[in-house]
């Protein structure tokens, strides 16, 4: 499938390593503090409100969705440049390479959200929770696989790098038109002008950053305020930066900021988002509660419908021809890749705080998600640690 790796690849394997790690350690912590003497104090300053802003440009939010609404935005900012990167001149950039994960990603799409419509279709309320197990973290998918180091081809990396990005590229989609609120025309207005004089700027060759992201700071504020999530500011600032190299720099403004947010976004956003949002206090539940419907719905669409649904479409589209197998790597250790891909976490959970918002149904949603990340992360782990030894033990 893959006959040239970027340097960028390497760099993005062994970033997300560390980036992956922090996530555990931060959703551990909240975890402990969620359920210690300091539980109280931590879910009652989630729920503290905080004001920002000037004259008619105040927004009063509390700390919980300044986190998924404002840090989150950047999260999907660097998501947007990715995708945008990956289809201008990355591994989504040729039909051939891209027919794989692009197959692969609607089966551990489409699958997941089958499962749990399965469990919760009798229910209208815990229905829209269809798409929560449908998404792959990035952070902690590739971090698994990166452990492994040069066990597992490159090719499998590149593979499941390229299948979460279209992941998150198709939860963006689910959000701006599953989990939009009710429209402000007047707002929707001003965000499509902000959105277009970012259009006009890249294509008038507008080469300084800091008018994109000034321009894009509003774009994001109407953006909330018009009912549609605040994030999708993020991925439409991204569409607009531009992608051409510059004669004086090594590389265009789309790599620069991609480069230059991924550090904080691994290690400082995604690691607040994972401590605000993966608490659960434990007290008064019982086994009883896992076999709920959105609970068990969502653990079973993470653990077995993402790699059932990775899988099977995957390899259909090899065998009719379509795409390539990953070079270099077993049936085994695709599937246990796929398999991987049931690590959910992050947009997981993002979703669904969007699905189930104040409302005692999101600790059933945390530890659906919980649990199914954690059997997916210790079922793939192992598979390519058995699949990669019997390898070497042939060599």
């Amino acid at each position: 499938m893959i006959t040239k790796i970027s340097s960028f690849f390497r760099w993005y394997f062994k970033h997300e390593t560390s980036a992956g790690v922090t996530l555990l350690v931060m959703t551990i912590i909240a975890l402990l503090v969620s359920n210690s003497p300091l539980s109280d104090s931590y879910f009652k300053a989630l729920k503290t409100y905080y004001a920002l802003g000037y004259g008619d440009f105040v927004l009063k939010m509390s700390v919980h969705h300044w986190i998924n609404d404002a840090l989150m935005a950047i999260f999907f900012l660097l998501v947007g440049l990715e995708i945008k990167r990956e289809f201008v001149e990355g591994e989504l950039s040729r039909p051939a390479q891209a027919a794989l994960p692009i197959l692969g990603a609607v089966g551990g799409m489409l699958v997941p959200a089958l499962i749990y419509i399965a469990f919760n279709y009798q229910d209208p309320y815990t229905i829209k929770g269809w798409a929560i197990p449908s998404a792959t973290d990035i952070a902690f998918s590739i971090g698994v696989l990166s452990l492994l180091g040069s066990r597992v081809p490159l090719s499998l990396k590149v593979f499941l790098v390229a299948l979460a990005i279209i992941d998150d590229m198709g939860a963006v989609i689910i959000i701006a038109l599953f989990y939009t609120t009710e429209l402000n025309i007047t707002f929707l207005g001003l965000m499509f002008s902000c959105f277009a004089i970012l259009m006009i700027m890249n294509k008038t060759n507008v080469k300084y950053l800091s008018v994109y992201l000034f321009v894009g700071l509003f774009m994001w504020f109407f953006t909330y305020k018009s009912g549609v999530h605040a994030t999708i500011a993020g991925v439409l600032l991204a569409i607009a930066i531009p992608h051409k190299s510059d004669k004086s720099h090594h590389s265009s403004m789309l790599k620069h900021l991609e480069h230059t947010l991924a550090p904080y976004v691994s290690f400082l956003i995604m690691p607040i988002f994972a401590f605000a949002n993966a608490g659960v206090n434990f007290d008064g539940m019982s086994i009883n509660q896992l076999f709920e419907p959105v609970p068990l719905g969502i653990l079973l669409g993470l653990f077995v419908g993402k790699q059932l649904g990775v899988f099977a479409f995957s390899y259909g589209a090899i065998k009719l021809g379509y795409a390539e197998k990953p070079q270099g790597a077993s049936w085994i250790s695709f599937y246990a890749v796929g398999v991987l891909t049931g690590i959910g976490f992050t947009m997981s959970l993002f979703v669904g705080n969007l699905a189930f918002p104040n409302s005692d149904v999101i600790d059933g949603v945390k530890i659906g998600v919980l649990l199914g990340s954690l059997f997916s992360t210790l079922l793939g782990y192992a598979m390519l640690m058995s699949c990669t030894k019997i390898k070497n033990a042939a060599i």
